[in-house]
């Protein structure tokens, strides 16, 4: 998913750069990234081109020939943002980080830094993989995204990054529950009711809440400490009352009512 955001920030900054050269050619010159001497504006308006027309991979490259090639123009600037970029709609989202964070090493204080950050927050969201996998991308991209909502509160980078926080949570709370069921599967009910545990504490607003409190009911009723159980299935009936996972909670706190009798 390519953000909208970030290609609306990007066509503004591309726009600036282009309008700025009344000297640009209409992109003629030669577009090889072998390393050829170019002033400055052939060069990066061959990049553009080449970015107009979907040849990511060229463009980044020919962006970073400006940066190498004339290190000290003002247009060095507008294309190591533009190589990132550029990297990020090829899909090459290492390269677009390192292209981005050299850019703020460079440019701390610059007023599209918000941007340089929110491309790396981008750049580790896209490449979130699905829970049964490693969750280490996903868990850089919370942090990331965390930082651009810190750093930048007021910006849309924020709001936006805000909501993609909700999502990767969402992801990682599923991670918990993919482990967690699969130790109840066999039966290693304290290791699950710690995962359920951690999706109840840590990922409490996520939509795998409810499944988790039925599950630690599950486990709990397993373990044999019916209280805990009972409380688990309080606190699922209080939240969530109509819910699936309350129901089954219900019945399997009504099956023992022995033991909780007893308890």
């Amino acid at each position: 998913m390519k953000n909208m955001i970030i290609k609306a920030a990007l066509l503004g900054l591309s726009v600036t750069a282009l309008s700025a050269c009344a000297s640009l050619g209409g992109g003629g010159g030669s577009t090889d990234t072998s390393y050829v001497a170019r002033d400055v504006n052939t060069l990066y308006n061959a990049a553009k081109d080449r970015l107009d027309r979907g040849q990511y991979k060229i463009a980044a490259a020919l962006f970073d020939e400006v940066e190498r090639q004339h290190p000290y123009s003002p247009w060095a600037r507008r294309a190591q943002q533009m190589s990132a970029f550029s990297y990020y709609v090829a899909g090459d989202y290492n390269k677009a980080i390192e292209s981005a964070r050299r850019f703020l090493s460079i440019h701390p204080g610059n007023k599209d830094a918000p941007y340089a950050y929110y491309l790396i927050a981008l750049s580790y969201y896209e490449q979130i993989s699905d829970v049964t996998r490693d969750q280490k991308i996903t868990e850089q991209a919370l942090a990331t995204l965390g930082e651009v909502a810190r750093r930048y509160p007021n910006t849309s980078y924020a709001a936006d990054a805000l909501l993609k926080m909700d999502l990767v949570n969402d992801h990682l709370a599923g991670k918990e529950m993919e482990i967690g069921r699969f130790y109840q599967r066999r039966g290693k009910w304290l290791a699950a009711s710690i995962r359920f545990r951690t999706v109840i504490d840590t990922y409490e607003t996520t939509t795998h809440a409810p499944e988790a409190l039925m599950r630690l009911t599950e486990s709990y009723l397993a373990l044999g400490v019916p209280t805990e159980a009972k409380k688990s299935a309080a606190v699922l009936g209080a939240n969530y009352p109509g819910s699936k996972w309350y129901e089954r909670a219900y019945d399997l706190i009504n099956k023992h009512g022995d033991k909780l009798s007893a308890s």
